[in-house]
């Protein structure tokens, strides 16, 4: 028997009532969300696709659906309910396997149930703490989507090219508004169209950071480290295909660098700098030729913009002011340590307001600060298994099509882990670190199909799956 016509009938019927006590808006969200699960349900793919293109060019609009989410978080969510349904349909058997990263990077999910209820109940502050911790656990849980939901080479390459659009979204509104008007500020008005929550705070950062590219990641630093994440994979799948990928993929890594710079993310910009002498150390075709063109490419825009000139030369300086609030930041932490013994939990990010305390711009302190030391040790767990499954064991002689999008993904995550010296982004800001643990997975997967590559670098006919 067709079921289609009995289901359409009760549909028509169910949204002919809402009419009655929904508001024409907030029906035709409802509407276009119930389309967009009932597509997935079929093809859980592309809500990996859609995400991937959101999170890359407007990560942070929002869309209320009884609670306030990201319409990116959203469309994750519907892709993990896709996913459980074909699970219950029995098409998922056998996709995932339980290897070591895996395993822990599960432990430390559970384990992060402790410091939720902990906080729960000693943090006296407004927040959401449920929601809060179940958007982490939903952004961490991207490495597990990889596996299940990338099957094919066409799987993999539509995901790069997903990333590499909402990439060159992202770049081409961020550098055309910061050539235009040079002023952060003039992007207020279009985040604010876009839906983006908070718009006294985005005010306060690019009113303070004026002279700074503005983004839709709103904060110069974020920018600097997404950034840091794409451009390698960019660069190598641009380096290694033809056609409109090959364009696609130098233009976002050209452009990408670019808004490196305009951004004047120092952390970023250094932590690029140290994969690309890792790659060169790694003997990888050309590596030298891109560290001097980039050397170039970087002093020419320097010279044109006095902005950036005035921000290196302050980088490293204890009188700069960003220094000095890091330096006070380390100072105070131990305080946090021993007040908040198992973290604040999820209710509030740090410093916990009231507490006199600051936060602290590194990962793996932010990890302590919010769910402990504990949970800081088993992110460094998941991280070390990590790079001992994906990192190369010699040199790397050769870029080529089925090397590139794993060195290019090893190198983006490198350099994410490399920013958290500078910065904390990378451990519980939404979206930017479901994107930080798909480029992990994403690793991951092409170490598996091709695990020849990490011993000579290049993949042979007898590694492919």
């Amino acid at each position: 028997m067709n079921i289609g016509l009995p289901i359409a009938v009760l549909l028509g019927s169910v949204f002919g009532v809402l009419l009655w006590f929904l508001p024409v808006s907030k029906l035709a969200i409802l509407l276009v969300g119930v389309a967009l699960a009932l597509t997935l349900m079929r093809k859980p793919l592309w809500g990996l696709l859609i995400f991937a293109l959101l999170a890359t060019s407007i990560p942070y609009t929002t869309v209320q659906v009884g609670i306030r989410t990201t319409v990116s978080e959203g469309v994750l969510m519907l892709t993990w309910v896709a996913v459980f349904w074909q699970g219950f349909l029995g098409r998922n058997r056998g996709l995932l396997h339980w290897h070591p990263v895996e395993r822990s990077l599960a432990m430390l999910m559970a384990y992060s149930a402790l410091p939720f209820v902990v906080g729960m109940l000693i943090i006296s502050a407004e927040g959401n703490g449920p929601v809060n911790w179940v958007r982490w656990l939903m952004n961490l849980s991207l490495l597990f989507l990889v596996p299940l939901l990338l099957r094919t080479e066409r799987d993999r390459d539509q995901l790069v090219v997903a990333l590499l659009l909402g990439n060159l979204i992202m770049l081409s509104l961020s550098i055309f508004m910061f050539l235009k008007d040079r002023d952060a500020n003039t992007m207020i008005p279009i985040l604010t169209d876009l839906k983006y929550a908070h718009p006294e705070a985005i005010k306060d950062i690019f009113s303070a950071n004026y002279q700074r590219m503005a983004s839709p990641w709103v904060h110069p630093n974020l920018t600097g480290g997404i950034l840091a994440l794409m451009v390698p994979l960019a660069l190598l799948y641009g380096w290694t295909r033809t056609g409109w990928r090959r364009t696609l993929g130098l233009t976002v890594a050209i452009m990408g660098a670019a808004g490196l710079l305009f951004s004047i993310s120092r952390g970023a910009i250094v932590a690029l700098v140290l994969v690309l002498f890792w790659l060169s150390y790694k003997r990888v075709p050309y590596s030298g030729r891109i560290i001097g063109l980039g050397a170039a490419f970087g002093a020419a825009l320097v010279m044109f913009y006095p902005p950036l000139q005035e921000r290196l030369l302050s980088m490293f300086s204890a009188s700069n002011a960003s220094t000095e609030i890091r330096f006070e930041e380390y100072a105070m932490f131990p305080e946090a340590m021993a007040r908040y013994p198992l973290g604040i939990g999820f209710k509030v990010d740090p410093p916990v307001p009231g507490s006199g305390l600051l936060g602290i711009s590194n990962l793996w302190l932010n990890f302590i600060y919010k769910i402990g030391l504990p949970g800081m040790a088993l992110f460094v767990v998941v991280t070390t298994l990590w790079w001992r499954a994906v990192r190369p064991m010699g040199r790397v002689p050769a870029i080529t099509h089925e090397n590139a999008l794993w060195l290019g993904s090893l190198s983006g995550v490198l350099a994410a882990l490399l920013t958290g010296i500078f910065d904390h982004y990378y451990s519980s800001t939404f979206v930017v670190i479901g994107l930080f643990w798909l480029l992990a997975g994403f690793s991951l997967q092409q170490v598996r199909l091709y695990p020849q590559q990490t011993r000579n670098g290049c993949a042979t006919k007898d590694d492919l799956p």
